[in-house]
């Protein structure tokens, strides 16, 4: 009987430039050798091959290599369809379109996201088991809202569920799970750990998206929120809350909240305080470009968060604010695309390298809150070194001199490796 060899595949990448995710800068002539889905080996000198038919080796020709590309905050439902999609349309057509969405946001360098609010447990369980190709996922689950609250998509003649109304088209889809008292706030939590979310997405205050509320609303009271938070951190993991204005912030701060997301309006007391208590600012360089509204009173709303973009990343700066990057793209499958500009972006506010350590490393450890919740633990995210997850890009250009290389992945990126395994090879 011939015996089948257990030598897992490697890869050997040769003659790079190497972003590790960490240093403020590249390292020459480096190799880098895969095995199965972990990077074994970093080298300067050359690394042995060993069985040639096991083995695929890439010349890098000194061409810039770094970790995966990561966002902090996608809606892969919802950057996939728009909102017919999810009111009116089939529900595997929205499945579908999540899964191409994945894929396309894997081949724009993405290997790690973090999902705030959509059903991609499914999706993430598809991927991680090699059936679809997609990057690794941080499900939330349903956005968790009350009643009039941001992530509340019922009709505004819907009657609520606690009045005898039946649950909206966004609750039966679960990208939204609206909820009212400390009791059903937490059933909603429990409800979405249960479904396999890594980490918890409360809605606290207004946002641009949202048909009913004004942006300076405070959503959700201490006791719901102390609540939401409990029944996170007895699984192990934590809270994040959409979230622009000072007073909203300050509730969640005050529950123990870990992570705020956006947080454009908020003034610089604010911003100290977050930093003081070491929570995340997961921001996004927003731009009103980003979004299109075509009512005036949402435009607007939009317009107001993204004024708030340049002073809050310089005081976030200033106060030494552990500080995220995402997108929130959200309703516009045409625009998916922008989420590599938006990458780009961040080099208006930081150097080339904080950004790049951002969109890599820095991510990553925002992601590791999950605790045991992340089932990525058997190896490292966002950067490349020995025991870390074989995720990496080679770049066309230097991305440490000139970031806008990354807005460009269909002709920057020759190579993407997601795994261990060549998800891009056009070498």
């Amino acid at each position: 009987m011939t015996q089948v060899s257990q030598i897992p595949n490697r890869i050997i990448i040769r003659n790079v430039r190497l972003f590790d995710g960490i240093a403020d800068s590249a390292a020459e002539n480096v190799d880098v050798l895969i095995e199965g889905p972990h990077v074994v080996g970093v080298s300067t000198s050359p690394v042995a091959g060993g069985d040639s038919e096991n083995v695929r080796e890439v010349d890098g020709a000194g061409r810039f290599l770094m970790p995966g590309l990561t966002d902090a905050h996608v809606h892969l439902m919802g950057n996939a369809n728009d909102m017919f999609d999810l009111m009116q349309g089939p529900t595997g057509a929205i499945y579908g379109n999540t899964i191409a969405e994945a894929k396309n946001m894997l081949l724009r360098g993405f290997t790690t996201v973090r999902d705030m609010g959509g059903d991609t447990a499914p999706v993430k369980s598809l991927i991680d088991r090699g059936v679809f190709e997609g990057p690794r996922i941080f499900p939330s689950q349903a956005m968790i809202s009350q009643t009039s609250g941001h992530a509340d998509f019922a009709f505004v003649y819907d009657v609520p569920e606690e009045f005898g109304g039946k649950p909206s088209r966004g609750e039966e889809i679960h990208f939204t799970r609206v909820a009212d008292g400390v009791p059903r706030v937490l059933a909603a939590v429990r409800e979405q750990l249960r479904m396999g979310a890594t980490q918890i997405k409360l809605t606290l205050g207004g946002g641009a998206a949202s048909m009913y509320d004004p942006l300076n609303t405070l959503q959700y009271t201490p006791d719901e929120i102390t609540a939401a938070v409990q029944a996170a951190t007895d699984y192990g993991t934590y809270v994040a809350t959409h979230v622009y204005t000072p007073a909203g912030i300050a509730r969640a701060l005050d529950a123990g909240v870990r992570s705020i997301e956006h947080g454009h309006l908020a003034d610089e007391a604010t911003v100290r305080r977050i930093g003081e208590k070491e929570v995340w600012l997961s921001m996004q360089p927003f731009a009103e470009e980003d979004h299109h509204y075509p009512d005036p009173a949402r435009a607007a709303k939009n317009s107001e968060i993204c004024q708030g973009t340049v002073q809050v990343y310089e005081w976030a700066k200033k106060h030494g604010v552990k500080t995220a990057w995402g997108t929130d793209l959200l309703l516009e499958p045409k625009a998916a695309a922008r989420q590599s500009e938006m990458a780009a972006r961040l080099s208006e506010f930081y150097t080339n390298a904080e950004a790049l350590k951002m969109l890599t490393s820095g991510n990553a450890a925002l992601f590791s809150m999950a605790g045991e919740r992340n089932t990525y633990q058997e190896g490292r995210l966002g950067v490349i070194a020995e025991g870390a997850w074989a995720d990496m890009i080679l770049v066309d250009g230097d991305p440490l001199t000139d970031l806008s290389v990354i807005a460009d992945p269909e002709t920057n990126f020759p190579l993407i490796i997601k795994n261990g395994q060549l998800i891009k090879d056009a070498l």
